[in-house]
């Protein structure tokens, strides 16, 4: 893959990640917070906190393992979406939908890559030590 390619599935990611905390402090705090003035829901935010650096820096361990993170902001955002009766709450859920599949997609797409080479170097050591 061309180092271009890479740039933007990482600056997909990173726009994805930092777009889905900016909608999530909003939609807890101001837009349609479950209570009244907002609500604890607010720390959901926190999980998305901990990749931000190692995502903002490339790291490959941290791409992976916040892959599987986003998921559970997939799985609520569906719920919210299909249950909330609140018409705003169910858009930001299904903004929480699009956010979460752009930062898999671009992530995914991001370590193909990195995921290839690695197969390829295990084959090779397993040529290696049958001979």
């Amino acid at each position: 893959m061309s180092s271009s390619r890479a740039r933007y599935f990482h600056a997909g990611a990173t726009a994805s990640l930092i777009f889905l905390i900016l909608l999530c402090l909003a939609w807890e705090l101001v837009l349609a917070p479950l209570r009244p003035g907002g609500s604890w829901m607010v720390l959901k935010v926190i999980p998305l906190l901990l990749p931000l650096r190692g995502v903002l820096k490339r790291d490959v361990y941290t791409m992976q393992w916040s892959s599987m993170l986003i998921l559970v902001y997939l799985a609520e955002g569906l719920v919210r979406a299909t249950s909330d009766t609140v018409h705003m709450s169910a858009m930001l859920g299904w903004g929480e939908v699009a956010l979460s599949c752009i930062y898999f997609m671009s992530a995914l797409l991001y370590l193909h890559p990195f995921k290839k080479a690695a197969k390829e170097i295990a084959r090779q050591a397993i040529q290696k030590a049958s001979q």
